[in-house]
């Protein structure tokens, strides 16, 4: 077997059988979210007229480190788990790093992306509850195409609010969301109160994934015996994702090495936390010192230029407020192909560690992300995600660090989804008419002056 091709594939018995929870192990606890109307501390029955009763107990629990994969889950997990890692030797021979760079290779579930890790747990507790409608939002339509196939695993109906720029730049993932039987409509959108609202103060609206929650929620709690689902932000999904970490865990022990760096791209957290958090609790108890880096788009800065504070996590209002590095929930981002990253927060667990040093953050320009995914694909034969190419870029800025200090450090990142259906952005970057956006502080901080007095 040629370097080029080394992977580290756990056999099923290996695969986990618990998710990790590291709020139970955080020194300062992430300050409770709190209900909107009271701005009382939320409890879990709180969040049952919006969520499976199951994910509301998760999503505040403080205390469990470990939580039980539900058997109809773990045996779905089989289908595709686990994900291999890969040492991406090509990449390291195309920048001349003496850096050893490792990848966890989710693009290889039967969606595309790390995202169906969470859409089955959830889609699961929903049946459980006796749930027979979902509801969700989704950007570039990773997590609307996962929620759809879970869905229709468990015998669910979903409905799904892509944010119009995405709904309009990725027709196919569209397609892949109906062909798995779901509705999906264009957000904002006349079907909600919302939506409605939206597009009478800008008829001309492209939509965010702040204003898609507000729909989907909106549709949740007036829709009977009807739940929403969240592909990102919340604990509960990080929680799902931890097992993409604890295989990593496995396979660097397989490889003979540890990570000094971890890097994820950063939306809401979901898939950052999900490869970070299981590493970072040997960092908060054993003092293991490695490196964790958050690689987010320069044109939606929330964790390098947003602020700390309790924020909706929508744009109707219609969410807790939540305690998070944001940019304010009115924040619409430019319109870039990464649309899994367009979310103007950051979930209270990320935020938290963020604000207690654990981990680090870097804004990246569009085009810089685009010419690591280009240069990733020629050195490893897979085409990477807009949202990947933000954790390969901050990857390769690492690497080419070691190359000028001369140090082998070894670096793991996640390889969150492939962009087998994002071929249009790539057509834009290689005919250069793709650009980058740049936010201005001006910008930032007239935005942020509006969230000032929610509490």
């Amino acid at each position: 077997m040629s370097k080029r091709q080394k992977r580290f594939i756990l056999s099923e018995s290996d695969i986990p059988r618990q998710w990790y929870n590291i709020q139970a192990d955080m020194v300062n606890k992430p300050l409770p979210p709190l209900n909107p109307a009271t701005k009382e501390p939320l409890k879990p029955e709180d969040l049952y007229p919006i969520f499976a009763q199951a994910l509301s107990q998760q999503e505040l629990n403080q205390t469990d480190a470990w939580i039980d994969i539900p058997e109809p889950v773990r045996e779905m997990y089989k289908y595709y788990r686990s994900t291999p890692l890969v040492r991406a030797y090509g990449l390291e021979k195309a920048l001349g790093t003496p850096a050893h760079i490792y990848f966890k290779n989710e693009s290889v579930s039967p969606v595309g992306s790390h995202k169906l890790n969470s859409a089955l747990a959830q889609a699961y507790y929903c049946k459980q509850e006796g749930v027979t409608n979902v509801t969700t939002e989704t950007g570039a339509g990773q997590w609307g195409t996962a929620l759809s196939y879970a869905a229709k695993v468990f015998g669910l109906e979903a409905a799904v609010y892509q944010v119009k720029i995405s709904y309009d730049q990725k027709p196919y993932r569209r397609s892949i969301m109906q062909t798995f039987g779901a509705q999906v409509t264009a957000s904002p959108s006349m079907s909600t109160r919302a939506g409605k609202d939206i597009l009478t103060r800008d008829p001309n609206n492209q939509g965010s994934l702040g204003t898609a929650i507000s729909e989907a929620v909106e549709l949740a709690v007036s829709t009977p015996n009807c739940k929403y689902t969240l592909g990102s932000v919340l604990s509960h999904v990080t929680l799902h994702q931890t097992i993409i970490g604890l295989e990593a865990e496995k396979q660097m022990e397989m490889a003979g090495e540890y990570p000094d760096i971890i890097i994820g791209c950063f939306g809401g957290g979901s898939n950052f936390g999900g490869i970070a958090f299981p590493f970072m609790r040997h960092t908060i108890r054993d003092g293991k010192q490695t490196q964790y880096i958050a690689a987010e788009p320069a044109s939606c800065p929330k964790l390098t230029r947003g602020i700390f504070q309790y924020d909706f996590g929508d744009v109707a209002g219609y969410t807790p407020l939540l305690p998070m590095y944001t940019l304010g929930h009115n924040f619409m981002p430019a319109n870039i192909h990464a649309g899994g990253l367009r979310y103007h927060g950051a979930g209270v667990i990320v935020s938290q560690l963020l604000k207690d040093g654990y981990m680090s953050a870097v804004d990246i320009p569009q085009l810089e992300t685009f010419d690591a995914g280009t240069l990733f694909a020629r050195a490893e034969g897979i085409i990477p995600a807009p949202e990947s190419c933000h954790a390969i870029a901050a990857t390769i800025r690492e690497a080419l660090r070691c190359k000028e200090t001369g140090e082998e450090k070894v670096i793991l990142f996640n390889l969150s989804g492939h962009g087998l259906i994002d071929m249009a952005a790539y057509d834009q970057y290689l005919s250069g008419s793709l650009h980058n956006y740049e936010v201005t502080e001006a910008d930032v901080q007239a935005n942020l002056s509006g969230i000032e007095k929610i509490i």
